[in-house]
């Protein structure tokens, strides 16, 4: 179905629906509608299970299940309220997603939720399971003829253009990459950079040959085959030269004795085969045969998609990604993710608006508008690698300008004289790259874009437009986009747009060229580096410097960041200068989710996308925050990328409550050599049973969380007479002193002199509470619990000593878990847990008397159900999808507890929590 085609079936199911709907009687016709009228399934009754059993302590009936999907659907009456409880069977009050998600929790590991959908015939309150806190995103059947589009996770289908121009452009950079491997073997000295960048060069010109006799841009199919198929081998590199040659000719100046094959060669243009002082090699059978055979004959060039092409084909000719056996490229859906929101929404619903016109000469004046204000638009990537960004949206422009052609065409029946047919120009785009091949390929992208989108509109209307010589050219400049002024690309006073995807690089793997550039950007107006500037990722810089560019103006722009720009103590080092000295606004975010870059490797980071603009005129606009495939309108995104002020926490040393402090575990930096296992120890005691007592259980987060059993040598106190009355002591302290001598930190270097020592005791000298510093992001909660102080507590792990089981059901339970998934930094995506930013920032509740020995009551329960596993290791007991019932229930009774003692609802989301402490540390911090 077109996309008009859908609407208009999304308007009539909700129409037909409007008002009604009994859970027994209409669930099934309801659904099977949905399925096969809005969205196509030509069989819905064999994609959607009803009453599907599950067993939970009794059997129950899921009303429906979507297995191809993952999708759970329980589906309620017209007149049930999807926020309120309901007493079951079983005598709980669970509201409909609470009973949905009992049952999920229920199913066997083969059937995974992915979804789980409440639905009462008026509306569909969407939850998604890689986010389980968020809160769920609703369509209401009204506006369903709007928002069918965030239903589609229903049916799980893929676009199959999308898909086809994927596979096809992969290929294309695999027969890219043989040619490269055969041609570099010819090359004299394949080393050297000028025979590198010719190599680059040559493939980038047989590339847009091969693609233009197949997309008929040089006139007929096959001309760049059939001219080359009559040199063997030894002639084929004369035969090469000579064509580079005439494409870069006008036909006035060619040698007038040119055969005729060659002479039928348009001239290109642009650049592309400029007479520059390129190498090339001579060519062997082989290479011959795989050029006219396997990337001629048996490929056709002309389905690729610029978008995914430019980027595979960058890779797969740069030296570092070959090595690493990888072709990276980025999905279209995820430049959508940025370029969406960013602009593309918005003129979609203002070209669906002309579309609604009734009166013809209204919508053909409509639609003229249209494409000349595409035509004004300029967009800038300042980190636009092979111009995947840029492409896509050329190509996105294009469409529009395409279905604005419609209406102007089909209500006039010809151009004339009058009008330019194609308005909307790949000279409307503009970009920075610092790798002067990705330049190349980035305009060679935007070139077979625009010839693509050429024969699209000649199917719409016919008019006279050669696409050879190349008329247009986008600028891309070969620049550090950090070292120059922006305005020397594109002036701020025309550029409408800025997006992109800068370097993904931490502080701590930037070079010392990049630490410069990051401190140098990061300067006030005096050049006084900002704090914490030298301790900030390096695409913090792209922010900084769109901001900088943008004062003044009416520019939006939208980047693609690692997700640590939004986490931890980098906020403030970020986002503090972003506030204070450009005022800038964040106007739409995407919060973390997992950005595949790869095609044949997939390598996974976790990012982010952030619109923003300085711009007081632009405060306003609707604010939507993205969880997945969800959104919502937002009141004001924060640099949490949660809907709450823009408050930044910043590390503090003590508590900001009178509460016992956290410290670091105590850091050995020993080698190894003060550990060990329980083998090892067994062996020890044996020899020398005199130093069982020297000998203490050792815990990390690691040990804690897996049940793993780890030793160490705790030698506080102890005498030099015993240290070398030891064998096994003091060889192991003297391997200490050399592995600590050998450091390159004079620090550590200092510490050698006490090898028998952790370089840092923290050791508590009372029972303690242990928190791991990394934990896995797919818990609800990170485990932790209490520990005696005869074990040691390492420093991937942290202690609170003189806790109680008050401070343990406070800091164990959903509302902490939320302010720690809010601020917390990440690695990856998994929680790593600070004191300085998490725990001392972190406002506990005023409780009354009553309410602590609630609290305390629901802690030990938790403690209590733990114990009812001995077996059972915490990272057990903590997976979402092994966890024992009696454990989930004393947490949700302790998150009860602890909602309470703050006043808040226990229907409150999770963003709703953290709004409200973060307005809480706000009053904190200003008393």
């Amino acid at each position: 179905m077109t996309d008009q085609e859908q609407r208009a079936a999304a308007k009539e199911f909700a129409k037909k629906w409007r008002g009604r709907g009994d859970e027994k009687s209409d669930t099934q016709t309801f659904w099977l509608s949905l399925l096969r009228d809005v969205y196509g399934v030509e069989r819905p009754e064999e994609t959607i299970e009803f009453e599907r059993r599950v067993k939970i302590g009794h059997v129950s009936f899921i009303d429906a299940y979507i297995p191809s999907s993952e999708v759970l659907i329980e589906q309620k009456s017209i007149d049930v309220n999807l926020a309120s409880s309901k007493e079951q069977s079983s005598g709980d009050e669970l509201t409909p997603y609470e009973q949905a998600k009992r049952y999920a929790d229920n199913m066997s590991y083969d059937d995974k939720t992915r979804w789980i959908v409440t639905c009462n015939f008026r509306s569909f309150n969407i939850h998604d399971m890689k986010r389980p806190h968020d809160p769920p995103a609703t369509v209401l059947l009204e506006n369903l003829e709007k928002e069918y589009y965030r239903l589609q996770f229903l049916v799980d289908r893929t676009n199959e253009r999308y898909k086809r121009e994927m596979e096809v452009s992969i290929k294309a950079g695999e027969l890219v990459g043989v040619l490269y491997d055969l041609l570099i073997k010819q090359y004299k000295n394949p080393d050297d950079p000028f025979s590198l960048r010719s190599l680059n060069m040559l493939c980038v010109r047989l590339v847009f040959c091969l693609y233009a006799e197949d997309a008929g841009v040089f006139g007929k199919r096959n001309m760049f085959h059939d001219y080359m198929k009559q040199f063997d081998a030894k002639g084929f590199r004369r035969g090469i030269i000579d064509l580079f040659q005439v494409l870069d000719q006008r036909p006035e100046e060619r040698d007038p004795y040119l055969p005729d094959d060659l002479a039928a060669f348009p001239y290109v243009n642009g650049g592309l085969f400029a007479n520059e002082n390129i190498e090339i090699p001579q060519f062997t059978e082989e290479i011959r045969a795989v050029l006219l055979a396997k990337a001629s004959d048996d490929f056709d060039w002309s389905e690729i998609s610029p978008t995914i092409f430019g980027a595979v084909f960058e890779s797969t000719l740069n030296p570092e990604t070959r090595r690493s056996g990888g072709m990276h490229y980025t999905s279209i859906e995820n430049i959508h993710k940025v370029i969406d929101p960013l602009f593309l929404d918005e003129l979609n619903a203002e070209l669906d608006a002309i579309r609604a016109v009734q009166v013809v000469n209204t919508r053909i004046e409509r639609a003229q508008a249209f494409q000349a204000k595409l035509a004004k638009l300029k967009f800038l990537d300042p980190a636009c690698g092979s111009g995947n960004f840029l492409t896509e949206t050329y190509l996105s422009l294009r469409r529009l300008e395409n279905e604005a052609i419609k209406i102007i065409y089909r209500g006039r029946g010809v151009f004339g004289n009058v009008m330019k047919p194609i308005q909307v120009s790949i000279e409307q785009f503009y970009g920075v790259e610092i790798n002067d091949f990705a330049v190349t390929v980035a305009r060679t992208a935007l070139w077979i874009a625009e010839s693509q989108m050429l024969q699209e509109t000649l199917k719409i209307a016919h008019f006279e437009n050669d696409f050879l010589p190349l008329k247009t050219i986008a600028v891309i400049v070969e620049r550090n986009a950090l070292t120059i002024d922006w305005n020397d690309v594109c002036p701020k006073e025309e550029l409408t747009y800025i997006m992109g995807n800068p370097p993904f690089v931490g502080y701590s793997n930037q070079t010392e060229a990049q630490k410069l550039e990051t401190r140098t950007i990061f300067s006030d107006e005096n050049g006084k580096e900002y704090k914490n500037a030298g301790k900030i990722d390096y695409v913090a810089n792209w922010y900084f410097k769109a901001c900088q560019y943008m004062q003044g103006s009416t520019i939006r722009a939208a980047f693609v960041s690692t997700n640590s720009v939004t986490q931890g103590d980098q906020v403030a080092a970020i986002w503090k200068p972003l506030y204070e000295r450009f005022g800038v606004d964040i106007i739409f975010a995407y919060r973390t989710f997992r950005w595949d870059s790869e095609a044949n490797i997939k390598a996974h980071v976790h990012c982010v996308i952030i619109g923003f603009t300085v711009s007081p005129s632009l405060r306003n606009v609707v604010k939507r925050l993205y969880h997945s495939d969800s959104q919502q309108i937002a009141r004001n995104i924060n640099p949490y990328l949660i809907d709450a002020p823009n408050i930044l926490i910043e590390n503090r040393k003590k508590s900001i409550c009178d509460v016992p402090q956290m410290s670091w575990g105590s850091k050995p930096t020993e080698g190894g050599f003060l550990f060990l296992n329980e083998e090892e120890r067994a062996v020890a005691i044996k020899r020398e049973p005199q130093i069982e007592l020297y000998i203490r259980r050792a815990v990390g987060a690691e040990e804690y969380i897996n049940r793993k059993i780890r030793y160490c040598l705790w030698l506080v106190g102890v005498s030099p007479h015993i240290i070398k009355g030891s064998s096994l002591i003091s060889e192991r302290v003297a391997s200490v002193k050399d592995y600590r001598s050998r450091s390159a930190k004079a620090s550590t270097r200092k510490d050698a002199g006490t090898p028998w020592l952790f370089q840092e005791n923290h050791q508590p000298t009372s029972n303690y509470i242990i928190i791991p510093r990394v934990s896995s992001e797919k818990r609800n909660y990170i485990p932790l619990g209490f520990m005696t102080p005869d074990v040691i507590v390492t420093d991937s792990a942290l202690a609170v000593a003189n806790a109680t089981l008050y401070h343990f059901g406070i800091l164990t339970s959903s509302v902490h878990m939320a302010w720690t998934r809010a601020v917390c930094g990440r690695l990856k995506s998994d929680y790593r847990y600070s004191k300085d930013i998490v725990y001392n920032n972190f406002v506990w509740p005023e409780s009354t008397a009553e309410q602590k020995t609630a609290i305390e009551q629901t802690a030990q329960g938790i403690l209590d159900a733990r114990a009812l596993f001995p077996d059972s290791s915490l990272a057990d007991l903590y997976d979402e999808t092994t966890m024992p019932p009696e454990l989930r229930k004393a947490h949700e009774a302790n998150d009860k507890a602890v909602l309470k003692a703050y006043g808040f609802s226990t229907k409150a989301s999770e963003e709703e929590i953290v709004a409200a402490l973060m307005k809480l540390y706000s009053a904190a911090v200003n008393q």
